[in-house]
């Protein structure tokens, strides 16, 4: 068993979730080999043609990660282990917390199309994103973190992109069904996010989905209303002690960013790359 690979208890938990058989065409091969040949890859940032050969053949690998990038199995896949552990209870709601953190990409990333794909195309997306910041070719991750530092929805941006305009699709994100009848969860009661997300506009889309906003306020905000006098208004609340559990979503950053072909992008797709953030997903959810 090699260090990437995944344990008989992860594989416990994944096997049920993942595809059968497709109705036309070749059966597939054994998936436990196959995606323990992609964590490799994944986890090391090698190249596909570097995979072991007790993988099996690299071309599978590649073939399985790329087939279920496009038809969204990975996400499917990420959803249904957090459908399980929410209906066992194992889901901490209450220290949710968000952020974002910048991938750099790596030459190879770099050369796809410049305009955005025509939707309605099979595996087409409407962008690769890959933009151009002060650190050069990027992309940034929005991650949004349960209380024992799992990613409950994840977004793939543009390097450039600001982090508080992906505030409400991150959350859109959120849909974790129920085991009966009901609607599906949706939001968490309360939000951790630093001083990026303190602006007033932010804080009333939080406010707006009865969701409560944990942020120290903005400098300039506060200079801002000082100056107003007694017009200024109050100082919005903040709880010292719950923005104490911001941390978890560093932590699982940190734990996202073991993955090297995460922490450094070298998928040209917008799709792979995507897929590759759902496959270190679902690994933190096993």
């Amino acid at each position: 068993m090699g260090r990437t690979d995944l344990t008989p208890e992860q594989w416990a938990k994944l096997e049920p979730e993942l595809p059968g058989n497709p109705r036309h065409g070749h059966a597939y091969k054994p998936h436990l080999p196959v995606i323990n040949g992609i964590l490799w890859r994944l986890k090391t940032g090698a190249p596909w043609r570097d995979i072991p050969e007790r993988y099996g053949p690299w071309e599978t690998c590649w073939d399985r990660f790329t087939r279920w990038s496009r038809d969204g199995t990975w996400k499917r896949v990420l959803v249904a282990l957090q459908v399980k552990e929410d209906a066992q209870g194992k889901i901490d709601w209450d220290g949710a917390s968000l952020d974002s953190t910048s991938c750099k990409a790596h030459r190879a990333a770099v050369g796809a199309r410049k305009q955005p794909a025509k939707l309605g195309k099979k595996g087409a997306l409407n962008d690769e994103w890959l933009g151009i910041s002060r650190g050069g070719r990027n992309s940034k991750i929005h991650v949004l973190t349960e209380g024992k530092r799992r990613p409950l929805a994840v977004l793939v941006s543009e390097g450039q992109a600001s982090d508080p305009t992906y505030l409400l699709p991150l959350l859109d994100e959120v849909c974790i069904r129920r085991p009966g009848p009901g609607r599906p969860r949706k939001r968490p009661p309360m939000v951790r996010v630093d001083r990026a997300y303190g602006a007033r506009k932010y804080r009333q889309q939080l406010r707006s989905r009865k969701i409560v906003c944990v942020c120290p306020e903005r400098k300039d905000a506060k200079k801002a209303r000082l100056k107003k006098g007694s017009r200024g208004g109050r100082p919005p609340k903040f709880d010292a002690e719950a923005d104490k559990g911001r941390q978890v979503v560093e932590c699982n950053i940190n734990r996202l960013k073991d993955f090297r072909a995460l922490a450094t992008r070298y998928e040209k797709r917008g799709h792979q790359f995507l897929a590759v953030v759902h496959v270190a997903c679902i690994v933190l959810w096993l």
